[in-house]
C-alpha cells in the first residue's frame, strides 16, 4: 500500500503534470517539473539507503510518503525550495568536476564495450576454428 502510493504521488502525478507542461509549453509548470523531477532522482538514490539503514524508525514509511507529497505540493514548493536552496549551488559549484567524470566513464565505458566485443569476436572466432579441425 505505502509503495503504491509513493509510486502515484511521487512518480505518476508528477509524470502526468510533466506531460501537460510540455504539450502546453507552458515553461513555468515545465521548469517547476524540471525541479521536481532533479529533487526527486536526489531522494531515491538517499532513500535507498536510508530504507536499509533506518526503514525500523516508527512512522518511517509514513514519513516518506508525507515528504513526497511536501515536495509535490503546490502550496509548499518542498521540490523548488531544496532545488534552488541547496541543489542548485552545490550543482553550479560542481558541474565541471561532473562534467569531467561523465566524459571519462562515457570514454571508459566506450574502451569497455570495444574490448568485450573484441574478445567476444576472439571467442567466436577460436570456437569456429576448433568446431571446424574437429
Amino acid at each position: 500500500f505505502l509503495f503504491s502510493n509513493r509510486l502515484v504521488f511521487g512518480m505518476l502525478y508528477p509524470a502526468y503534470y510533466s506531460y501537460k507542461a510540455v504539450k502546453t509549453k507552458n515553461v513555468k509548470e515545465y521548469v517547476r517539473w524540471m525541479m521536481y523531477w532533479i529533487v526527486f532522482a536526489l531522494y531515491t538514490v538517499t532513500e535507498t539507503i536510508t530504507d536499509l539503514t533506518v526503514s525500523w524508525f516508527p512512522l518511517y514509511y509514513e514519513l516518506k510518503i508525507a515528504f513526497v507529497i511536501w515536495l509535490l505540493s503546490p502550496y509548499t514548493r518542498g521540490a523548488s525550495l531544496i532545488y534552488r536552496k541547496f541543489l542548485h549551488p552545490l550543482l553550479s559549484s560542481k558541474e565541471r568536476e561532473i562534467d569531467e567524470y561523465i566524459v571519462q566513464a562515457k570514454e571508459r565505458g566506450y574502451e569497455t564495450m570495444v574490448n568485450f566485443g573484441r574478445q567476444g569476436l576472439n571467442l567466436a572466432a577460436t570456437a569456429a576454428v576448433t568446431a571446424a579441425v574437429k
